[in-house]
């Protein structure tokens, strides 16, 4: 082979890029985001930019993530601080940083103490997480470069969305991944930083035929490489650094390259196929190895990691300085393997399946001399090697220890691998699934394992197992909401075999009268007060109130009033002190139930506690969000309506893969935008939120778009299809008993089989909900009830009946409050009054107005100016009514924060001056701009500072 330069001694092409970058980390705090495609330079750049003189005087702290995962979570973050102990020494670091012990064992000579175990592991997460970012922190001015996020574990994804909140003011941070493969959580990182932290996003983009024609000459050590030369290879190449390089070599290799007239040029265009892309020429160049080097690049390339020297070398101690001098291998730090990835894919792919396998074997062997030896990466190669039973056992040792440190996607995915892929006696497959199953769970997201719970159960399982496998599947089924008849089954024969259990047997009760539970309504609740009579029996306080919020979620969702009690149950045990995540779980579950049930006001209540008392492990995902997303269904329902559409984009933004909080934002969304006077527009997508909440059985979801599409059709004199519609929800809800909910459809319900010219059945419809709400707990029930009466009796032209009948369902729904609907019903007592000359019809109708302005009712507003404008009557201006309560009112810590950040301090500086976290603050920031509508600092600022 012919010695040469492989790799561009300058950086080409990124000039531009790398000052900006250097730029940025000049000051704190700060984050970089670099992206692109495989081989286009990424870490090129950033290894260019922690070399750079500006970065000189700041700890450089770098990590990367791997392909093949270890059963360690927060990999990258580990790797940056494992060797920092001597920097940390005399660090005052907090009680919390002793959560790293068992994550970074290195640094335990200088953590505290380990903190006692929390009965929460999304808290014990978040405690971790604290400590990393107090530990960072510690070490003064600092770049974290964090490389191939593409490959990331969820925790180092969430750890990294959590660390831009609380950005310590002498940390940059650098992230780059793979434009193609990157998930939207990767993404999302940097989405909701802090406007006091500079920032940067470099999308790289490929080379042109200049910049190859660059980078060819100072590889090639020449003055000049031909223009000719440079765009075929810029072609072939597709503009990537990596491929670039890869064929200069390659084309070296097979002298195929001559000097002409000072440069370089091809010896001819016609006579060269040169391969594209990376993998052949790397494929080439490794097949003109000596037969020792070559073994060496196959072995390197089973083990894609780079390990020390005496590990991947075997007798032949040349071949690695072969390899090395090629080009193909890097030295770092006495650790050997390939420059890049994709070259070791390229050598990988091309090794034959026999010897591949005993490579993967002989690597087995290798990474258990390792210490710690690597888990992941020795259950890869033992599965690889075919050696199954070794493989199982690894891989369950590696899931044991990923549970044990909170990483439980990983645990999940290293589980269900074993499952599927191995065959284990039914005992192990029992203990394994029910492992499997709860971990996954733990996921936003689980993966689909019912399967494989239901593959176990059709086993020969030990009884220990057999509650909680059918637990498990019942739990998982409900995730997907179809097949109900299965679901409740599954529930039932849980609730038997768990009897020893109490905590775990009265959650499968409640889910087995979980609405639609298909049985009959006294069958309903006989399973459901058993749940209730099991309660005082569960030990363990947070699973209680998990029971306890199900419970009262069904119960208020019937009517029964006993759900009031229950909220009040959780409200005095869980009081006075940060909210679990169970917790949370069921202040959300009853706050969501108690809004679709009417009960705008407590569920506001108890979400927005749900929201601000939150032992903050969620760092703005998961519960936080849905909260958030019952929240903006209750500013719809209340009529706050200033902000809405913005919170709502945002919100979506957050939940574009999540079906049913996505779908619920959706229906919010079509809603709004029709009563702000784009009905068209909205109708589509009120119609396909509807079908998919029909598909998924999200029967609760589906009145706030019925109610819409009724009126919508009503309007347009083609009401058939959403009162078929309509009639086939309300047989789910029927058979539910959903009445309080259900009651929310009825006046949509009764306009449009009026303007069927179905009469008498709307009067039917209607007694038939009389008679089913009668002793419920439904607020909703009087106003829809009243103003549904109103529409019959103005049909049949009885206006003074039907005045009145409206004006009661007006004042009712101030109440609830919902004053959209208590607006709605002012303009139509409004119309009966005008019809029986009475005076007070400009003054309801004035009030409907003042309403409909306020909240930009676009579609309502002018069809009541209408109405006054055929009465002859121009409505006064009427102030609308104040939304009742204090619900938007700020508590006296919101407004103390409020006003701190209003005078322009950062959340880092109002944490100083009031001792709280960061993340602590912005919670408290968000809710004061939920409240006051403000949709920025500045907004806020005008609110609460109107003298300024």
């Amino acid at each position: 082979m012919r010695a040469g330069r492989v790799v561009s001694p300058v950086l080409v092409g990124r000039e531009s890029e790398l000052a900006r970058l250097v730029a940025l980390v000049a000051g704190a705090p700060a984050v970089a985001v670099v992206e692109g495609e495989a081989g286009i330079g990424k870490s090129r750049l950033t290894a260019e930019l922690l070399g750079d003189p500006a970065v000189a005087g700041l700890r450089v702290l770098s990590g990367a993530c791997v392909q093949i995962r270890e059963p360690f979570p927060l990999g990258p973050v580990v790797e940056a601080l494992r060797g920092r102990a001597s920097e940390l020494d005399g660090a005052a670091l907090s009680p919390v940083a002793g959560a790293l012990r068992e994550l970074l064992p290195e640094l335990a000579g200088v953590l505290p103490e380990t903190p006692p175990p929390l009965d929460d592991r999304a808290a014990e997460r978040h405690r971790v997480f604290r400590g990393l970012a107090e530990v960072l922190t510690a070490l003064g001015p600092a770049v974290l470069a964090v490389e191939d996020l593409h490959w990331a574990d969820g925790q180092t994804v969430e750890f990294l969305t959590y660390l831009m909140s609380v950005l310590p003011g002498t940390l940059r941070v650098v992230l780059t991944y793979r434009s193609e493969e990157a998930s939207g959580a990767v993404r999302a990182i940097t989405a909701r930083a802090p406007h006091t932290i500079a920032a940067e996003h470099l999308v790289l983009p490929p080379l042109d035929a200049a910049q190859t024609r660059v980078m060819a000459s100072v590889i090639l050590g020449a003055e000049e490489v031909t223009a000719e030369f440079a765009e075929h290879l810029c072609g072939r190449a597709s503009g990537l650094p990596l491929a670039v390089q890869e064929l200069l070599a390659l084309l070296r290799d097979r002298g195929t390259l001559i000097r002409w007239e000072g440069g370089w040029a091809r010896r001819a265009l016609e006579e060269l196929d040169v391969p594209s892309g990376v993998r052949a020429s790397v494929r080439e160049r490794v097949a003109r190895l000596s037969p020792g080097a070559k073994e060496v690049a196959e072995r390197a390339a089973v083990l894609q990691l780079p390990v020390p020297v005496a590990l991947l070398s075997g007798p032949d101690v040349g071949a690695i300085d072969e390899v090395l001098g090629s080009g193909l291998f890097a030295d770092t730090g006495g650790l050997v393997g390939f420059r890049h990835v994709l070259a070791a894919q390229a050598v990988y792919e091309a090794i034959p399946l026999g010897r591949r396998q005993a490579l993967h074997a002989a690597a087995a062997d290798t990474v258990r001399e390792l210490r710690p030896v690597p888990l992941g990466r020795l259950a890869h190669h033992l599965r690889q090697a075919g050696r199954a039973d070794q493989w199982v056992e690894a891989a369950i040792e590696a899931a044991e220890q990923a549970s044990r440190l909170g990483d439980d996607a990983e645990a999940a995915r290293l589980l269900e691998d074993v499952l599927r892929g191995a065959e284990l006696p039914a005992a192990r497959r029992a203990e394994l699934t029910v492992k499997l199953g709860w971990a996954a769970l733990e996921l936003l997201r689980p993966p689909p394992v019912a399967d494989l719970v239901t593959g176990a159960l059709e086993q020969d399982v030990p009884p220990p197992f057999r509650g909680h496998l059918r637990l498990l599947l019942a739990l998982h089924l409900e995730r997907t909401r179809i097949d109900g008849a299965r679901i409740g089954e599954a529930f039932a024969r849980a609730a038997d075999d768990l009897a020893g259990e109490p905590g775990l047997a009265a959650w499968a009760m409640a889910g087995v009268g979980r609405p639609p539970s298909g049985l009959p309504p006294e069958e309903t609740m006989s399973w459901l007060e058993r749940a209730l009579a099991t309660l005082p029996a569960v030990a363990d306080p947070a699973m209680r109130m998990l029971v306890l919020g199900k419970i009262a979620m069904i119960f208020v969702v019937m009517g029964d009033p006993r759900w009031a009690v229950l909220a009040d149950d959780l409200l005095r045990e869980t009081g006075g002190r940060r909210l679990l995540r169970r917790e949370v779980n069921a202040y959300r579950s009853i706050g969501g139930a108690a809004l679709f049930s009417g009960h705008h006001r407590r569920g506001r209540r108890l979400l927005t506690a749900a929201v601000e008392e939150g032992a903050e492990p969620d760092l703005r995902e998961r519960l936080e969000l849905r909260c958030l997303v019952n929240l903006a269904a209750a500013d719809y329902f209340e009529g706050s309506w200033h902000g809405l559409p913005a919170r709502l984009q945002e919100l979506r933004d957050q939940f574009g893969d999540e079906p049913h909080e996505r779908i619920l934002v959706d229906i919010v969304t079509a809603c709004l935008a029709a009563v702000q006077g784009r009905q068209e527009a909205a109708l589509p997508p009120l119609l396909d939120a509807a079908a998919e909440a029909r598909t998924r059985g999200q029967y609760d979801d589906l009145v706030l778009p019925l109610a819409m599409l009724l009126r919508l059709t009503a309007a347009r004199g083609e009401p058939e299809a959403a009162i078929e519609a309509a009639v086939e929800a309300g047989r789910h809800w029927e058979a539910s008993e959903l009445w309080p909910v259900a009651v929310r459809a009825l006046p949509g319900l009764t306009e449009a089989l009026l303007a069927a010219g179905r009469p008498e059945e709307a009067a039917e419809v209607v007694a038939r909900h009389a008679a089913r709400v009668d002793g419920l707990d439904a607020p909703l029930a009087a106003p829809a009830l009243a103003q549904s009466r109103g529409l019959l009796a103005a049909a049949e032209g009885r206006w003074a009946r039907a005045a009145a009948e409206f004006a009661a369902a007006a004042d009712a729904f101030e109440t609830v409050p919902a004053r959209y609907e208590a607006a709605q019903a002012s303009e139509q007592a409004a119309a009966c009054l005008f019809a029986l000359d009475a005076p007070e019809a400009a003054v309801r109708l004035g009030r409907a107005v003042a309403v409909y302005a306020d909240l930009g009712a676009r579609w309502d507003l002018d069809r009541a100016t209408g109405l006054g404008r055929r009465w002859g009557v121009r409505p006064a201006a009427q102030s609308a009514p104040a939304q009742a309560g204090n619900d938007h009112a700020l508590s006296a810590r919101q407004e103390q924060v409020a006003r701190l950040a209003a005078e322009g301090l950062t959340n880092q500086e109002i944490a100083r001056e009031l001792f709280l976290s960061p993340k602590t603050v912005d919670k408290h920031v968000s809710a004061a701009m939920r409240k006051v509508g403000a949709r920025s600092r500045t907004e806020l600022a005008r609110h609460l500072l109107p003298g300024d």
